[in-house]
């Protein structure tokens, strides 16, 4: 489980598989496999990043190397009856093609357990409405790298409130020109400077 660890915080994504199927072959239980290494590995590759030893290529590739871990050990999990930490809908808002950032908070919600339901880019806020209405998310996130498409935050959080869907569901915001201020402004309910911030958000609310 150690090995599987290191593996993850060094991004390695073929030798994260292996080690997986390693652990499987040995008689390991997915779930013990999800919560004792892959969880645990990228909580740890989430403080180097908040520490400012590890930066965004560094978790990016981590984060790719669990996600690859987790595709082995998801069939297991669903066969299993294994319940997700919670769901999340994330999406980057409309008008807004960028998506490494919204990619990134996805997968340290994967790494911390989380079902994620990945909208994509320049999505509208009808969709986040359809989302919160079909598969009853615990929060939905939104995305933006512009200041000129930001403000489609706004539109998503008066959309969610229109369909009488405000209090089912929490609004997490983040992106480069997004700020603390500008969440209060819009009514969201969280802000997140980076994606552990998001991760760690999340957990608050399960």
């Amino acid at each position: 489980m150690e090995e599987l660890k290191v593996l993850v915080r060094d991004g390695d994504d073929a030798g994260a598989v292996g080690r997986v199927q390693g652990l499987l072959d040995e008689g390991r239980a997915p779930e013990t496999i999800m919560n004792e290494a892959l969880i645990p590995a990228m909580d740890e590759v989430g403080e180097l990043f908040q520490k400012g030893e590890y930066y965004l290529p560094e978790m990016l590739i981590a984060a790719r190397a669990m996600k690859s871990g987790l595709e082995v050990l998801r069939p297991l999990l669903v066969e299993s009856g294994a319940e997700p930490a919670g769901r999340i809908a994330i999406g980057t808002v409309k008008g807004d093609m960028h998506d490494i950032g919204k990619n990134l908070v996805g997968m340290a919600l994967e790494g911390a357990g989380f079902e994620v339901i990945d909208l994509g880019v320049d999505v509208p806020p009808a969709r986040f409405v359809e989302v919160t209405e079909e598969h009853r998310p615990v929060a939905i996130g939104l995305s933006a790298l512009l200041t000129s498409t930001m403000v489609s935050m706004g539109d998503v959080v008066r959309a969610i409130e229109s369909a009488g869907l405000r209090d089912r569901v929490k609004i997490m915001i983040g992106g480069a020109p997004v700020t603390r201020a500008f969440c209060d402004e819009i009514g969201a309910d969280f802000y997140g400077g980076d994606p552990t911030a998001g991760r760690d958000y999340a957990r608050s609310l399960v």
